[in-house]
């Protein structure tokens, strides 16, 4: 994709997939990576970020002799996601109609 992501934007796309439930960190990654041009390098700053700003909450889980990670979405979280959702749908009308030659409607 040749349009810039801003950190809000990853942080709806992370939120996003944690409202289909918990997830650990490389499948997390992977799910976002397969939408977005990303590195998991960028992505998990945005975890923690995300973590720290209380949206996100870290639990361990043992996996074949390791422990896996995994992020589960906080209330706080589900209420920036929603409010992001709702950005996103203005956002995309507004565009929609700039790139269809009704900005000015």
């Amino acid at each position: 994709m040749v349009f810039q992501l801003g950190a809000p934007l990853l942080d709806a796309c992370v939120l996003a997939v944690l409202t289909e439930g918990d997830a650990y960190g490389y499948t997390l990654t992977q799910q976002v990576k397969s939408v977005v041009d990303i590195s998991e390098s960028t992505l998990y700053p945005v975890l923690r970020r995300l973590e720290k700003d209380n949206c996100l909450e870290t639990y361990d889980e043992p996996f074949q002799g390791r422990n896996r990670r995994y992020y589960k979405l906080t209330d706080e979280g589900k209420t920036k996601f929603d409010f992001y959702l709702m950005e996103w749908s203005k956002f995309v009308e507004a565009i929609n109609r700039l790139m269809e030659g009704k900005g000015n409607e």
